[in-house]
């Protein structure tokens, strides 16, 4: 079972452009989910960090504390090959050591004060910045138009190549783990594989729905579950003026156990993407997000386009690229050079 190929809301052919994931062309700062202030026991830090992964940055600074990973917190996971800052939270009684922390990859730009650690999902989004390469006027051009169509009416909301590991190969993993064939010992890695089982269904299904989608605007259907002020409801009828005034967003389902599921027409498509004997816990996902704040700037004579946007939490910048060049990405495209 290989990757399914991704359908967009927005139609074109395809635009060829460069992009790289390095320290200079991929920039991401975390949106933190409230303002931190001069209170509290744990000391939130905001750091910027340099080809390392979140991982990577937490073992330093526990090393450095001699403490054990687990104790400290964090909001989301940050690319490698990146320039990246993000949040953390440390016990505040660190503070007064934390001020010899040096290390070449890892820059502490502020630090704030909080009642709790930061706990996973705590944010709101992420803000990048990308360039494009090998950009003339003319796909400069198409790049905006297709811009103009996302912020109208969103773009789908996959899950990105890099969830599902180098050429796809952990969709079989995780596949033969959930059916039994696969033994996994490894906590991490068994955590790791089924998030991917759950996420290929979910892009699965995200895909036929966009396959019925009509003139770029995803299709409703009676029973679909919608996220509305942080809610999850589901409309006794289809709300579509709700929807166009970006109001509700229909959800898709992560399979798995306690979670709202859809009805009627709307589950009639899901279920053939559900498994009801996972028995991991399932939530629900947007199947569509709405990037924010895009601005362009085209260097004409370096043939760059430098991309800035917002998106929520859990939202895939390459996916983004994608809806706007019309084509599936995979981590051969994205050179780390």
């Amino acid at each position: 079972m290989r990757e399914m190929q991704r359908i967009y809301l927005q139609k074109t052919e395809a635009i060829e452009f460069g992009f790289y994931q390095n320290k200079t062309d991929f920039i991401v700062e975390e949106i933190p989910l409230k303002q931190f202030g001069q209170k509290g026991n744990y000391l939130i830090l905001h750091v910027e960090k340099v080809e390392l992964t979140t991982w990577d940055m937490i073992a330093a600074f526990a090393a450095f504390l001699n403490i054990e990973a687990q104790k400290i917190g964090y909001a989301g996971l940050k690319d490698k090959h990146a320039t990246t800052s993000q949040y953390i939270s440390i016990e505040r009684k660190f503070q007064r050591e934390l001020k010899r922390f040096k290390h070449p990859q890892i820059k502490i730009l502020e630090s704030f004060f909080d009642t709790n650690s930061l706990q996973m999902g705590d944010l709101y989004g992420n803000r990048f910045r990308i360039n494009l390469y090998d950009i003339d006027d003319i796909k400069a051009g198409r790049i905006e138009k297709q811009i103009r169509k996302i912020e109208k009416n969103g773009m789908a909301n996959y899950f990105g190549f890099q969830r599902f590991g180098r050429d796809a190969d952990a969709i079989e993993q995780a596949k033969a783990m959930v059916e039994g064939e696969l033994f996994v010992t490894d906590a991490k890695l068994k955590k790791f594989l089924l998030s991917v089982y759950q996420s290929e269904r979910f892009n699965s299904w995200l895909f036929e729905r966009i396959s019925l989608s009509k003139d770029a605007e995803f299709g409703l259907f009676e029973g679909d579950v919608y996220l509305k002020d942080s809610k999850l409801v589901t409309p006794k009828e289809i709300p579509t003026k709700e929807f166009r005034a970006k109001r509700v967003i229909p959800t898709g389902l992560l399979c798995g156990r306690n979670v709202f599921r859809a009805r009627y027409k709307a589950r009639e498509i899901e279920k053939k993407y559900d498994d009801e004997y996972f028995v991991e816990k399932g939530s629900r996902r947007e199947a569509i997000v709405y990037p924010q704040n895009i601005q362009t700037l085209y260097k004409r004579e370096f043939g760059v386009l430098q991309l800035s946007f917002e998106l929520p939490k859990a939202a895939y910048a390459t996916v983004f690229l994608e809806n706007i060049s019309g084509r599936n990405l995979n981590a051969g495209d994205v050179k780390k050079s």
